[in-house]
């Protein structure tokens, strides 16, 4: 039996478009999950996994769907293959029922690998550059500078968390990094 495997990272994202191209390639099952290809926490894949029977084909669109490692990738394979199912993978064209597709799979699994270690190297390094010309990444404080500095003044004047929160309005764990914050000139 042909079994389908979809998987969306965000509940955003759309299944349709994996689900139709699964049917026509005569997927009886198809198993849909959203959550994230890194998360080994996938209760759907794991379902799936303990679904396979002697003869069955896991079937994805792309070997991104399935894993975004190559170890886990390597991992859930050697599962697949242990339960004597074989794993097809449509945009690469890999079938892993011949000693030629095991290679190519293993192949495009590499260089899948590569090239997402190559965005996050060329992450790394945008974020460094925006840090030597003096912005940051991440979320924006809560508090401008000056009520930061009002707020660490405040607390050492002997002003409770929950007195401060009330009157910036902001919660008590965001006054309690403000005032351990090295980054605040202190008052």
């Amino acid at each position: 039996m042909k079994i389908g495997y979809a998987r969306v990272s965000t509940l955003e994202q759309n299944l349709a478009s994996q689900v139709d191209q699964l049917q026509a390639q005569g997927c009886e099952k198809i198993y849909r999950e959203r959550c994230s290809g890194g998360d080994r926490k996938r209760p759907v894949l794991n379902e799936m996994l303990d679904y396979l029977r002697l003869g069955d084909t896991v079937v994805v669109v792309k070997l991104d769907r399935l894993s975004r490692s190559l170890k886990d990738l390597l991992d859930l394979t050697a599962r697949i293959d242990a339960s004597g199912a074989q794993f097809q993978s449509l945009d690469e064209s890999i079938d892993t029922s011949s000693p030629h597709g095991k290679l190519i799979f293993h192949v495009f699994g590499v260089i899948a690998e590569f090239e997402r270690d190559r965005i996050r190297q060329r992450t790394l390094e945008g974020l460094a550059a925006a840090r030597a010309r003096g912005r940051s990444g991440g979320r924006p404080f809560a508090l401008n500078r000056d009520q930061r500095i009002e707020v660490v003044r405040m607390r050492n004047e002997g002003r409770s968390l929950s007195e401060l929160s009330r009157l910036f309005d902001i919660s008590r764990a965001t006054i309690a990094r403000t005032c351990a914050s090295k980054d605040v000139v202190r008052a």
